[in-house]
């Protein structure tokens, strides 16, 4: 198996580049992110492209691929920081350059729509990745969790403790036992839409992260259902269950139910309730790293990405 690739943790006067992948974002939260980068001593450039608007892309397809591939390529780049998440990675991630990749790992770090690239780039180079804030999210403040969070796996070079909190809905999805194996997968949906693709991971002794929002009980239901069917789930050691916000309708029946009902009897450590995905507040964690989960302490402990 192909080796993990490790990007130098960050330090003051490391240049970051903002693009985005996906989705538009507003020139007042870019603003915000680059103040909060600046105030940690961070050097972030702004890629020509970061505020078009293309349709419910930020910029058409080329427009989206050629400043994320120009950020892979600048060996004065030490981190490509997302802005957002909403919709297009997957439009794009065919034609990453992985060979830049390969030859100057970096920092990539974001979310949601973002995990389409976060599996592109671990199956195209075994790149270990940041699945935390879009940087449009630092407009919480530079003391917020999830900016302070954020910092912590960007440039601190040590592992991320995550502990589940019981004011999450899925705090209840929980079985016993305790896994090791490296962190995979973020966003329920992007994961799903893998299947059939060449970034489906394998999964294979993994510990299996899974976030949400604005999914009804019943899709989540019928994804999950997809991922059992597929077999994508055979051999998983371990499942991390993230936020899932906003996700009721009118039936009585919580996404508490559906997790529960389609992820215990897999006869796993499941550990529900991890401040993860799409909350107010959210931890950034490392992806492609060694990770155990705890389910009888109620803990996540992921190895640094960086190096």
């Amino acid at each position: 198996m192909t080796a993990t690739l490790h990007p130098a943790t960050l330090r003051p006067g490391d240049t970051v580049a903002l693009v985005s992948p996906s989705g538009p974002v507003p020139a007042e939260r870019v603003e915000a992110a680059v103040a909060v980068l600046t105030g940690w001593g961070l050097a972030p450039r702004v890629y020509p492209h970061v505020l078009a608007r293309h349709g419910y892309f930020g910029g058409t397809d080329d427009e989206r691929l050629g400043d994320l591939n120009d950020a892979l390529g600048d060996e004065q780049v030490r981190a490509v920081l997302c802005t957002r998440g909403g919709y297009g990675a997957q439009r794009i991630t065919d034609r990453v350059d992985l060979d830049a990749v390969r030859r100057d790992p970096k920092v990539v770090m974001g979310f949601s729509d973002i995990t389409a690239l976060h599996l592109a780039l671990w199956r195209g180079a075994r790149l270990a990745t940041v699945h935390g804030p879009v940087a449009a999210q630092f407009d919480k403040g530079a003391d917020s969790a999830t900016a302070l969070g954020a910092r912590h796996a960007l440039m601190s070079g040590e592992p991320v403790v995550v502990a589940a909190d019981p004011a999450e809905d899925t705090h209840g999805v929980r079985t016993g036992g305790r896994a090791e194996g490296t962190l995979l997968g973020g966003n329920l949906s992007l994961l799903v839409s893998t299947l059939g693709t060449p970034h489906l991971p394998d999964l294979t002794g993994a510990i299996l992260l899974i976030e949400d929002v604005g999914e009804y009980p019943y899709r989540v239901d019928r994804m999950l259902t997809h991922l059992r069917r597929s077999g994508a789930l055979d051999g998983v050691a371990g499942i991390a269950v993230g936020q899932f916000t906003d996700c009721a309708d009118a039936w009585p029946v919580t996404i508490a139910d559906v997790l529960t009902e389609r992820l215990l009897d897999l006869g796993l450590p499941v550990l529900g309730g991890l401040p993860i995905g799409h909350g107010t507040q959210h931890t950034a964690v490392p992806l492609g790293t060694r990770a155990v989960l705890d389910a009888d302490s109620g803990t996540l402990t992921v190895a640094a990405a960086t190096a």
